[in-house]
Parts: C-alpha cells; sequence; structure tokens
C-alpha cells in the first residue's frame, strides 16, 4: 500500500493507488437520538467501528449506524471540522443529522465501493 504526496497550486494532495485522497468527519450513533461518536479518518476507520476491531467507546456504547458525514480535502481541514463538531452542543448535531438523514439510515452502504 503506497500513499505519496503531490504538489499542486501549493496544496500537498495525498495520493493513493493514483487517486486523490479524500478525508472525512463522520458521525456514528447507537440509534435515533442515542449515543454518538463523532470521528476523523478514512473510511475504513468507521467500518472498523462498525465491526468492533478493536475494544473502543463505539463497542461498549453500541455506536455503529453512520448517520453522517462530510468530505474534506485535507487531513487539516477534516480536523478542524472535528474539533469544531465536537465542542457543538447535543442539539446541534441532532438537527444536522435531522436535514442531511432523516430517517437515521445507515449511511456506510451509500459510500461508493472505491471508498469504503
Amino acid at each position: 500500500m503506497t500513499i505519496r504526496l503531490r504538489m499542486e497550486a501549493k496544496t500537498r494532495v495525498l495520493l493513493f493507488r493514483g487517486r486523490i485522497m479524500s478525508f472525512y468527519v463522520y458521525i456514528l450513533a447507537s440509534r435515533r437520538n442515542g449515543t454518538l461518536y463523532i470521528g476523523q479518518t478514512l473510511p475504513r476507520r468507521a467500518l472498523e467501528h462498525r465491526d468492533h476491531v478493536r475494544p473502543s467507546f463505539t463497542e461498549r456504547y453500541g455506536v455503529t449506524q453512520l448517520v453522517h458525514y462530510e468530505t474534506f480535502e485535507t487531513r487539516d481541514a477534516a480536523r478542524a471540522g472535528e474539533r469544531a463538531m465536537k465542542h457543538w452542543r447535543r442539539l446541534w448535531k441532532l438537527e444536522l443529522i435531522e436535514r442531511f438523514n432523516p430517517a437515521w439510515r445507515d449511511l456506510y452502504e451509500d459510500l461508493e465501493p472505491t471508498i469504503r
């Protein structure tokens, strides 16, 4: 697995197998209005949370459903987005989920197979 950097217009772009990598901030939930978990990384990590690959908060509280995600071009932008969202009031997070995913469906299956 080779990941390399390419300079484009003074911006560092991560490439994986010749494709530009995106970074994500995501919200996992145990159920509608249940326990929430906010993470920032590549989509593979959301799958690891769902499948309880290692002991974690998500395993302890049954947080497995991907209910929201946002895409960022850089890791720094995703980190900033995650930090900001973690400081939001719970009500704001619930409103965000309700606005973009009112049925609280598990969005993992909606992701493109190339990013899963």
